[in-house]
């Protein structure tokens, strides 16, 4: 199940240079590229004339030429020169995508081209704020897009499968959990009140004693997970609102399928405590991306498991009430945006 009138990241703004990039997107092969002024461009990775990929072309001026037969297309993929022939045929073309650059990511929109409103995007501010430091990276994850969305839901996890960087007992025990669902949003909150802080944690924040750690996990479609973490020193006052003497982060979060079973995962850590400190953001995105790995490993080890027994059972527990509420929402606009094909006609459904 994908949703196709919807923003995506396509790559990290520093991937896509003058060398075409090839990029699988909702199983649509997809090239990317920069124009001469440092415009992106994507389209369609496939030449209409003997189906070979773009990508193993290369740019020429602000025209993409194929490998094979040198047919060059220009970024409204309309194709411009035939090598030994004057006539263009008509249908010599290639499907364009929309494409914003934001938040050191390149944003593409893979559905209908009219509906796409760069306001759409979500903010992912603290990627560029100078308040802030970040980093982050790009995983290909072996697995379906949805259980990443899950497990970003549930952190119950992190007590099992991170206890020797940014979990503890204490998020699966002792969590006071809240779920908020709107039409198109799930919030789930996390309180762990006077409790050890986790490794990472201690690293980060120097901690001696026990903390108050909060968890917020802000869930937009399709796939779009920011979480607001963090721990004070117990007592200080962060339940009422009050942050001081401790440390503040977003774990931030833009899940985008390659295909039914394989996911571009990019995802980066920003804190606001120590910002312009290289050596402090190194460290605490090299402990997350230890913790990431760590999920990776089980993202892959569910698909294999999945694919050999798509019929086992599967049962819910009380900490999945995130992730439900999230495959309801994408169940909808599933729903929604097959009704909205399905009455532009054979053509629109098609294409």
């Amino acid at each position: 199940m994908f949703l196709y009138n919807q923003w995506y990241v396509a790559a990290w703004s520093t991937e896509v240079t003058r060398t075409p990039l090839a990029r699988t997107l909702l199983n649509e092969p997809v090239v990317l590229f920069r124009t001469e002024a440092g415009e992106i461009a994507a389209m369609e990775n496939r030449c209409p004339h003997r189906r070979v990929p773009l990508s193993g072309g290369k740019v020429i001026g602000d025209v993409l030429q194929c490998p094979y037969h040198g047919l060059q297309f220009n970024v409204d993929g309309a194709c411009v020169r035939v090598p030994g022939q004057e006539m263009i045929p008509p249908t010599a073309c290639v499907r364009t995508f929309p494409t914003e650059e934001r938040y050191q990511w390149v944003w593409i929109w893979m559905g209908d081209a009219a509906k796409a409103d760069p306001d759409m995007i979500p903010d992912y501010h603290w990627m560029t704020d100078d308040e802030w430091g970040a980093k982050g990276a790009l995983f290909h994850v072996k697995a379906n897009w949805q259980l990443i969305v899950d497990n970003l839901l549930d952190l119950t996890h992190l007590a099992f499968v991170h206890e020797t960087t940014i979990g503890n007992a204490a998020v699966a025990e002792n969590a006071a959990v809240k779920v908020t669902r709107q039409p198109n949003n799930v919030l789930v909150s996390r309180w762990v009140i006077d409790k050890p802080a986790p490794p990472t944690y201690v690293k980060a924040g120097g901690f001696t004693g026990p903390v108050d750690r909060w968890q917020f996990i802000d869930f937009t479609p399709p796939s779009f997970l920011r979480l607001h973490v963090g721990a004070t020193p117990t007592g200080t006052g962060a339940p009422e609102g009050i942050f001081v003497d401790g440390i503040n982060m977003r774990n931030l979060n833009c899940i985008t399928p390659e295909t039914e079973n394989t996911t571009h995962y990019f995802w980066a850590q920003a804190h606001d405590f120590d910002p312009k400190n290289q050596a402090v953001t190194d460290m605490v995105f090299e402990q997350v991306k230890i913790a990431f790995l760590e999920d990776v490993d089980i993202f892959e080890a569910q698909q294999r498991s999945i694919d050999a027994h798509p019929d086992a059972k599967q049962i819910d527990i009380n900490a999945d009430s995130g992730g439900i509420q999230a495959r309801k929402i994408l169940q909808r606009l599933h729903v929604e945006e097959l009704a909205e094909l399905a009455k532009a006609g054979p053509k629109m459904a098609a294409g």
